[in-house]
């Protein structure tokens, strides 16, 4: 454990380093994650593979053959003292456009009824709030997002659609989402971006990075149209 981070620094493998700075999901704890993770890549240290922001945690993939476990921990330490800079430094506000059309939302009707309003106050409530990109998963590009309107929450569904559209914007109890490339999944879809969210040919490839901050702007479907990137 290094105290003065509160940070508890555990060997995953020969060749990764579990990062553990907390136990609750919270903005504030997962700033220091993205600090870390900043402050590490900036180091461009080429002994280190991949890191991996979680919630709470950041996992270090690191060659085994030019450093060592310990080796690695001291890196980690001298990093974490300018994490909370690096975190405010690389923050991003991002707004992406979304269309809720029903052909591109068709949990929109159901989510609507769930949380008993309409399916405008639906929109105007998820186009409202401002989301936290947690972490990339399940697919290239695919960001975690919290800060969902309780009144949104809603579980995924029992039995995943075997093809969702790119571009998909889901909820899925407390998190929403945005399906970066053509895909199964069982969140609810409420919309889509016109927006390609993953292209490997670009750098960085994905559009959102873990730490980024989230608006959804609504737009119509001529709107949808005109803008969609081939």
């Amino acid at each position: 454990m290094s105290p003065e981070f509160g940070m508890k620094v555990i060997p995953a493998s020969d060749s990764s380093m579990l990062l553990v700075l907390g136990d609750a999901i919270s903005p504030e704890l997962h700033a220091r994650v993205i600090g870390l993770f900043q402050a590490l890549r900036a180091k461009q240290d080429s002994r280190i593979r991949n890191l991996h922001p979680g919630y709470t945690s950041l996992l270090v993939d690191f060659d085994p053959l030019l450093v060592s476990h310990e080796e690695l921990a001291a890196i980690v330490e001298q990093s974490a003292p300018r994490a909370d800079a690096h975190a405010e430094l690389h923050a991003n506000l991002v707004a992406v456009p979304v269309c809720y059309d029903p052909e591109f939302g068709p949990d929109l009707l159901d989510l609507a009824a769930h949380a008993k309003i309409s399916p405008e106050e639906v929109i105007r409530i998820h186009s409202s709030a401002a989301y936290l990109v947690y972490f990339l998963g399940f697919s290239p590009g695919f960001a975690y997002m919290g800060g969902l309107p309780e009144k949104l929450h809603m579980p995924r569904l029992a039995t995943p659609r075997g093809h969702v559209a790119g571009g998909t914007v889901g909820i899925a109890g407390s998190q929403t989402g945005i399906y970066p490339v053509d895909s199964a999944g069982g969140w609810r879809l409420i919309g889509r971006t016109p927006w390609r969210m993953f292209d490997p040919h670009t750098q960085p490839p994905t559009r959102l990075q873990p730490g980024d901050t989230v608006r959804f702007s609504a737009i119509d479907r001529a709107t949808f149209t005109a803008m969609v990137q081939p």
